[in-house]
């Protein structure tokens, strides 16, 4: 049986049986793609180096990218409360800190620092659907938008630099990237202006029923548009998927249908496809003790300082509360997926760390959602309860 035979039915069987596994299990089912993944490339099922299926990987998290980007609405971010917004920040400034004072003294190289403080507000949905809406988790999601723009945009730069390093082509291209984003600022102001003139227009473009889907040809095209502007101009595509998916959000809000016909084709093959070449990627014949050791710490640093800088919202929320918001934002698991795949490209870490980074990531969505189930029962205090 040829390789590529043996790489169509596994897919095909990960495709299936994996939403059984996830609901069995109740882990989110991208864990349950990456593990089947490591299990299929243990025993060569899949050769995550055939080029078609990188290439859809590719393709894959692009996708995942858009569609973060459709959770992140600019006009509900621009209304949200000063003391919200101060209070957001603050932890943000914290996490920052704490992450660049563990590199700093225990003298890791300074991507860690990317690493430590990333967010991704993607899984938070996976809880909401496990214990309902709470303050807390609407706290999370509405900090955690924020913070997973500055992790786009530091990933945008790390990638920038682990292409050029320190030279003149990366000082030209950050100012390219910080023009293009002008430009896109501008782009977002100029267009909201025309739907304020022209407040039908959005309904034109995307209307609510339509036998060609018109909404999705539209979506598809400024995806695949503004990837290859970023290509041309030599930025990490991440970033323009990103920001498709947040112009979509923000101007066609009213087409609330849009995303859950996205959702299909990302969560139901090309995401998925994403998450088992990453699990693929794995070699388990290097994996050791000393390896697991090294995971333990960088998940529960991870955790632990999301937790301790949680703890500026304790006067508003409470302790329980608080440390449920910090542990929510603790499963960066894409974009941890996505640095580390992206230092490994450029040939900055090692196979040993890439495996440890994405096993941590994997790791850390178990334990924070096992975490919050646990915690979430617990008393407290009268009022955290």
């Amino acid at each position: 049986m040829s390789a590529e035979i043996k790489l169509m039915i596994s897919l095909s069987l990960i495709l299936l049986i994996s939403p059984f596994l996830s609901n069995k299990l109740k882990f989110p089912i991208s864990v349950v793609e990456i593990v089947l993944g490591i299990v299929f490339g243990a025993f060569h099922l899949i050769d995550h180096h055939n080029h078609y299926f990188k290439l859809l990987a590719e393709v894959g998290f692009l996708f995942l990218m858009l569609l973060a980007g459709m959770e992140v609405n600019l006009k509900e971010l621009l209304k949200l409360d000063r003391k919200i917004i101060k209070k957001g920040i603050m932890f943000l400034v914290f996490l920052y800190q704490l992450a660049f004072l563990i590199v700093f003294l225990s003298s890791l190289n300074f991507i860690y620092v990317i690493v430590f403080s990333l967010i991704s507000v993607g899984l938070l949905l996976a809880i909401q659907q496990e214990i309902g809406k709470t303050i807390w988790l609407d706290l999370a999601l509405k900090i955690g938008v924020l913070g997973e723009l500055l992790s786009i945009l530091f990933l945008t730069i790390l990638s920038e630099y682990l292409e050029y390093s320190l030279s003149k082509e990366l000082l030209i291209n950050i100012f390219i990237l910080i023009g293009v984003l002008v430009l896109m600022g501008v782009v977002f102001v100029l267009f909201r202006t025309l739907l304020w003139w022209y407040p039908n227009l959005k309904h034109s473009l995307m209307p609510g029923i339509d036998k060609y889907h018109q909404d999705v040809r539209i979506a598809m095209s400024l995806f695949f548009i503004m990837i290859a502007v970023m290509m041309i101009l030599k930025i990490d595509v991440v970033l323009g998927a990103f920001v498709v998916g947040v112009f979509l959000r923000t101007f066609f809000d009213h087409n609330h249908k849009l995303e859950h016909k996205l959702a299909p084709l990302g969560f139901g093959f090309l995401i998925t496809i994403f998450f088992v070449h990453v699990g693929s990627s794995i070699d388990l014949s290097r994996f050791s003790l000393d390896m697991l050791k090294d995971i333990l710490i960088l998940t529960f640093v991870m955790i632990g300082i999301r937790v301790l800088s949680a703890f500026v919202f304790i006067k508003d929320i409470g302790l329980k509360r608080s440390i449920l918001f910090g542990l929510s934002l603790s499963m960066p698991l894409t974009l941890l997926i996505a640095t580390a795949t992206l230092a490994k490209l450029n040939h900055y870490i090692e196979e040993r760390e890439y495996i440890i980074l994405v096993i941590t990531a994997v790791l850390e969505v178990i334990i924070v959602m096992f975490g919050v189930k646990f915690i979430n029962k617990l008393q407290f205090q009268k009022k955290d309860s």
